[in-house]
C-alpha cells in the first residue's frame, strides 16, 4: 500500500513490459504463458475464480501454520473468514501478498498469474491490496493529501515519494479521489489531519489509500475492531458498496458485522479449511462449536 511498494512495483512491471515489446518475454516471446498476463494489469478470470489456494502448507519451527490449505474466491465475491486464534488466517494472507512463501501448494491470481513468483511489492502493483489490523496512515497529512499521495503510481512513472507529494492531480485523477472520498465517508473531512480523525475514520481513510490503487482483490484484517457501533455499521455499509466492484477476503471476528456483509463463509482451523457456507451453516456445525463458537 505504501508509495515504494507502489513505485518498486511499477519499475518492475515497465521492464517486463519493455522485454514483451521486444521479445523477449519470460515465456519465450510468446503473448502470455502459463502463469504470465498476456497484458499488464489484466487477471484472467474466465474460469470464474480471482483467487486460488491449492494444497498450501508452511511451518515455522515444526509447528505447521497452513497444512494443506484449499481455498477459491470469485470475482466481485465478499467472503469472510472466521476462526480460532492461530487457525492460520494471518498467514494465509502472508502468502497470498507475497510476504511468507509457502513450503509446498500453488497459489493463483486469476487463472494464470501464478503468486508465488512475485515479491511483495510486485503483488501489490498486481492489484492486490491489504488492510492490517491497526490502520497505517499519514497522520501529519490531511485526509486529501493521503489519498492524492497513494495514487496509483503510473506505468514509466519513476518519480520518488517526495515528488509525489508535489505533482499535481488531473480532472480523472481528481474525480476519482472525490468518488472514493464519497465511499468512505469522508467528503466533509477531506481537510482534516488524518491524527485527529477517530478510529474508524482512520480505518476507512486507510481502506481509500487501497481503493485509490483500483485493486482488484481486497484483503482486510478484523476491520471493525476497536470500531463504535455507528462506525461498524457505515464499514458494513462500505463493504457492501464495494462488493461487486472488486473481491473482498474479511477476518473478522464480529459474529453480526459478519452476518450483516457475508454471503459465505470460511472457517479455518489448525491451518486448514473445517467448514464452510452461510454464516447459519457454519454456526450450527458441531466442529466449529466445538472449536471456536462454543456453547
Amino acid at each position: 500500500m505504501t508509495p515504494e511498494l507502489m513505485e518498486a512495483g511499477a519499475r518492475r512491471l515497465e521492464a517486463r513490459q519493455l522485454h514483451a515489446q521486444l521479445g523477449k518475454t519470460e515465456s519465450g516471446g510468446r503473448q502470455a504463458g502459463f502463469s504470465r498476463i498476456a497484458k499488464a494489469g489484466e487477471v484472467d478470470v474466465t474460469h470464474g475464480r480471482i483467487l486460488y489456494l491449492e494444497d498450501v502448507s508452511v511451518s515455522f519451527d515444526g509447528f505447521k501454520a497452513i497444512n494443506k490449505l484449499s481455498l477459491d474466491i470469485a470475482p466481485g465475491e465478499l467472503r469472510c473468514i472466521i476462526g480460532p486464534n492461530g487457525a492460520g488466517k494471518t498467514t494465509m494472507m502472508d502468502i497470498i501478498t507475497g510476504k511468507t512463501r509457502p513450503d509446498e501448494g500453488t497459489v493463483f491470481f486469476g487463472s494464470t498469474i501464478d503468486l508465488l513468483r512475485y515479491t511483495e511489492p510486485e503483488i501489490a502493483q498486481l492489484g492486490i491490496g491489504r488492510k492490517f489490523q491497526k490502520p497505517t496512515v499519514f497522520e501529519q497529512l490531511t485526509v486529501f493529501e493521503n489519498l492524492e499521495l497513494a495514487l496509483k503510481t503510473n506505468k514509466g512513472d519513476e518519480r520518488g515519494v517526495w515528488a509525489s507529494m508535489f505533482f499535481r492531480l488531473d480532472s480523472t485523477q481528481g474525480d476519482r479521489l472525490a468518488e472514493v472520498l464519497h465511499t468512505i465517508h469522508l467528503a466533509d473531512s477531506v481537510g482534516a489531519q488524518a491524527g485527529n480523525l477517530s478510529h474508524g475514520q482512520k480505518q476507512w481513510l486507510e481502506i481509500g489509500m487501497l481503493l485509490m490503487q483500483d485493486p482488484k482483490l481486497l484483503l482486510l484484517d478484523e476491520p471493525v475492531a476497536g470500531m463504535t457501533d455507528e462506525e461498524t455499521e457505515r464499514t458494513a455499509e462500505l463493504f457492501l458498496s464495494l462488493k461487486g466492484k472488486h473481491s473482498l477476503m474479511v477476518v473478522e471476528h464480529d459474529m453480526s458485522f459478519i452476518n450483516t456483509i457475508s454471503d459465505i463463509v470460511t472457517v479455518l482451523c489448525d491451518g486448514a479449511v473445517l467448514a464452510q457456507g452461510t454464516l447459519a451453516q457454519v454456526q450450527a456445525d458441531e466442529r466449529v462449536i466445538e472449536v471456536y463458537l462454543g456453547r
